[in-house]
């Protein structure tokens, strides 16, 4: 069974930080791109960031740079999205989503439940 679990999510005050974990299990883990997502209400899901366990290859997008950092540990199939200075913006549901080979901007064929992100001001 296909399971990707996100964890970390939480209550933060404006320049705090967050590290968010997913944990796949049930496909092959070091043949995948995983991927953050980010959704908040009213609003349309947004791409955060992507890594390819293939090669190591990162995607940001452009209101994170240089403020969050994907990272993953194959030996423990989890992908790691270390936030810093957060902002009352980046209040949103964070999704992991996987997708066999590169990172792609549209399509992943498995999706976590998501983890709450509140940015306090």
């Amino acid at each position: 069974e296909v399971q990707l679990v996100e964890s970390g999510g939480g209550l933060v005050q404006a320049g705090g930080s967050l590290r968010l974990s997913c944990a796949a299990s049930g496909f092959t883990f070091d043949v995948y791109a995983i991927a953050w997502f980010r959704q908040a209400p009213g609003k349309e899901r947004e791409g955060v960031s992507c890594i390819s366990n293939i090669d190591g290859a990162t995607v940001y997008g452009a209101y994170v740079k240089g403020r969050f950092t994907i990272s993953s540990e194959n030996a423990k199939n989890t992908v790691y999205l270390q936030m810093n200075n957060l902002k009352p913006e980046d209040t949103a549901v964070y999704y992991c989503a996987a997708v066999g080979g590169p990172c792609r901007p549209d399509y992943y064929d498995y999706w976590g439940q998501g983890t709450q992100v509140t940015v306090s001001s």
